[in-house]
């Protein structure tokens, strides 16, 4: 055969694979075959034996492209329980970098992305003047505008549910395959009691805001009162002002009382650039209450608040709350609380100082507040009694002992501020100023974090105001001024220049300018101060009586 290499030849063409090779018997058949005609067409007709054909070659396996084999190529893990919590902890602090050691980069770097954005906005709002006062300013905004309070809190849950699964996620991705059953339960609690300890103080400040939410919207929303200021704005919170004057009111609005009557009246005079402040305390028996000249109610009442009888209890200063309000309603305009509009009037005529904004606290909620700062610290200098009913001869059930710092529930704490047995009101007016004074010395900031629920649902049942809560920021930071300040205080009690029962209102209102602008101090002049130091005031000078003297007077019940 011509041009054809014989298969057995050495150094032929190259030999085939086995499963193609001709037998040994076929190759002798091909070279004993007698020659034809037509040569290699002879072989193609058929006459050679056929060659069998060679199978098909398998292609080499190819890596699929997906799939749990190929991932398994690209991720990584870490090689033992501490680096898995070690690397959980760090994608926890910082979300994304889990995904991102175990290969899984796109998903890494967009919830780092995301994680960083939200740090960013953060920094941003609050420090981007760079001035602590601007971030405070901004948190109270925050705080006293409850709709975006409650949309901030959603967010924040949101966010922290996603910052749960990322967590989760994360530590299943990067520990080991193969791994002891001890560790994987280890790593489960581990990685659980983390989250649940980094998401509690979380799920508290969610508390805190939707309480915070709810107090603003009961206490500061509805209080559109006549006599509060209209020209302020939180740009400019005191109108130019440099003073600004708050009524303190104590409410004694308890079972079997027709209204409230306000047995307490303490006016808080503020610096707004300092935060010196006096307060003015006067006496719930104060006849003839005055009305500025500008105010309606001097049409009705342009004598004073009295019907001629300066004994009548319905026509004292306690009473203008009740009273005046059912006798002219609307007399003062639309108003949510006309008795502290007409209070508020009294207050300003009868001192002679505007009075911008009040405060009402109803007293027989006071003893919850007091309980929710864990008592307050007071002096006491005799024994104070708990009930009686001096009208009616009926002494009380207990008294509270004297005694230096002697600290108060909330029970003891109301009837150290109200108790009247054996005592006056001149007496009990000194005591609700240290009272005062106490719960700013209570007021700690830290304090009043731990028990900040407590105090804000007791406080959102018994305190009423008219102070705008577009105002908050900026009354928080005066309130701060005036606890670093020095607060001096006034009571007009009975004395030679002053009577209850016919108050001398120039003498009053002179009072009132020295105690705000003391003149400056001469040798022998006489001139004097007539606001107190509260610490003077309020310090523990025993008269001697213990409780025993005190029952024994009694007649010993």
């Amino acid at each position: 055969m011509s041009g054809t290499a014989s298969p057995g030849r050495p150094g032929g063409a190259r030999r085939a694979s086995r499963s193609v090779r001709m037998s040994r018997r076929d190759r002798r058949r091909l070279r004993n075959a007698p020659a034809r005609s037509g040569g290699k067409r002879a072989l193609r007709r058929g006459d050679a034996p056929p060659t069998p054909a060679a199978p098909p070659v398998p292609a080499a396996p190819t890596a699929p492209r997906g799939g749990r084999r190929a991932l398994r190529r690209r991720e990584r893990r870490t090689r033992g329980l501490a680096g898995t919590l070690g690397l959980t902890f760090v994608s926890a602090m910082v979300p994304g970098t889990g995904y991102l050691f175990a290969k899984r980069r796109l998903l890494g770097w967009i919830v780092l992305g995301g994680w960083a954005a939200v740090i960013g906005f953060v920094l941003w709002y609050f420090g981007r003047d760079l001035d602590l006062a601007a971030a405070r300013t901004r948190a109270v905004d925050l705080a006293f505008d409850p709709q975006l309070l409650r949309i901030v809190t959603a967010v924040v849950a949101v966010l922290l549910i996603v910052w749960l699964f990322v967590v989760w996620t994360s530590y299943r991705l990067i520990r080991p395959r193969e791994r002891p059953r001890s560790h994987t339960v280890i790593g489960n609690l581990a990685v659980i009691v983390f989250c649940v300890i980094f998401a509690a103080p979380v799920v508290r400040a969610g508390q805190y805001a939707v309480a915070t939410a709810n107090f603003v919207t009961n206490v500061f929303d509805n209080n559109e009162v006549a006599t509060t200021p209209k020209d302020v704005t939180p740009e400019d919170p005191w109108a130019g002002q440099d003073r600004v004057n708050v009524l303190l009111l104590g409410g004694d609005g308890g079972d079997g009382r027709d209204g409230v009557r306000t047995d307490s009246m303490i006016l808080l005079s503020m610096d707004t650039r300092t935060g010196k402040s006096v307060t003015f305390s006067l006496p719930r028996n104060m006849a003839n209450a005055q009305f500025p000249e500008n105010s309606p109610l001097h049409d009705v009442y342009p004598y004073g608040f009295q019907n001629g009888d300066p004994a009548d209890g319905e026509y004292m200063l306690n009473a203008v709350y009740r009273n005046v309000p059912a006798a002219h309603p609307g007399i003062l305009g639309k108003s949510s609380n006309e008795g502290a509009d007409a209070i508020k009037q009294a207050v300003e005529g009868t001192l002679g100082l505007p009075v911008h904004y009040y405060v009402l606290v109803n007293l027989e909620g006071f003893k919850a507040v007091v309980d929710a700062m864990d008592g307050v610290t007071v002096n006491i200098n005799e024994p104070v009694a708990i009930g009686g009913d001096t009208s009616a001869g009926v002494p009380p059930d207990d008294y509270l002992a004297p005694g230096p710092d002697q600290h108060l529930n909330g029970f003891q704490a109301l009837w150290f501020a109200r108790g009247r047995w054996r005592s006056d009101d001149y007496e009990r007016m000194e005591r609700q100023r240290c009272m005062i004074d106490a719960i700013v010395e209570a007021a700690d900031p830290g304090n009043l974090l731990v028990r900040y629920l407590d105090l804000l649902k007791a406080g959102e049942e018994i305190v009423y105001t008219d102070i705008p809560k577009e105002l908050a920021s900026a009354f928080v930071t005066l309130a701060l001024r005036v606890k670093d300040a020095k607060v001096k205080s006034v009571v007009f009690r009975s004395s030679e220049s002053f009577s209850s029962a016919d108050p001398d209102f120039d003498w009053m209102q002179e009072t009132v300018q020295r105690a705000i602008d003391p003149p400056p101090k001469k040798q022998g002049s006489g001139n004097r101060n007539p606001a107190a130091d509260p610490e003077d005031a309020c310090a523990y000078r025993p008269t001697g009586e213990t409780v025993e003297d005190a029952i024994a007077a009694d007649g010993g019940y």
